[in-house]
């Protein structure tokens, strides 16, 4: 069995509106989810109510919170959707539970892990390493549809600035 029929035949698929958490920081979730479609922004809140975002994920990716799943710890993060959104949720308890049955699944489980850590990787060295400007250079070349439908506020979240330094640093991009 192929991870797409796993998820289709042992999933329970959710629909959610643009606003509705698929879970909350805080909370305890032992599943994975996979976009069928839509768009959804993962969120930190800090102790004094600032938000700072994870990541935007959007159609076919999967995301979950891992620790959580596995360790039933509190989520350290939410999940909201910023356009309606169709997901299939899963336990990772039954995808573990294929995959040490079907090397098939467990294949694609080592893809769709290597896949985030290699995401991570690359978001960490974004994040250390280059200014917010290239950050933002970065993110318009490889997903210019997130400059479109994400807001100024979440995406000054994303990039680690104020938004009126997002607009600073939109207004040197355009005169160069």
């Amino acid at each position: 069995m192929d991870f797409n029929t796993l998820f289709k035949n042992e999933g329970v698929t959710l629909n959610k509106e643009k606003g509705d958490h698929v879970f909350m920081q805080g909370e305890v979730d032992g599943s994975i989810y996979y976009i069928q479609s839509g768009l959804l922004k993962a969120y930190y809140t800090s102790e004094d109510g600032k938000e700072s975002v994870k990541s935007f994920i959007a159609t076919n990716d999967i995301i979950g919170s891992l620790s959580t799943a596995l360790s039933e710890k509190n989520c350290s993060f939410s999940l909201i959707c910023l356009e309606p959104t169709t997901l299939i949720k899963i336990p990772i308890s039954r995808l573990i539970e294929h995959s040490k049955k079907d090397l098939e699944i467990a294949n694609s489980m080592i893809d769709v892990l290597l896949n985030l850590s290699i995401k991570k990787e690359i978001r960490e060295y974004e994040f250390l390493c280059l200014s917010a400007e290239e950050r933002l250079n970065k993110l318009m070349q490889l997903q210019p549809q997130l400059i479109e439908k994400v807001t100024q506020n979440d995406l000054a979240r994303y990039l680690g600035v104020t938004p009126v330094g997002l607009s600073r640093i939109k207004k040197r991009i355009l005169k160069g």
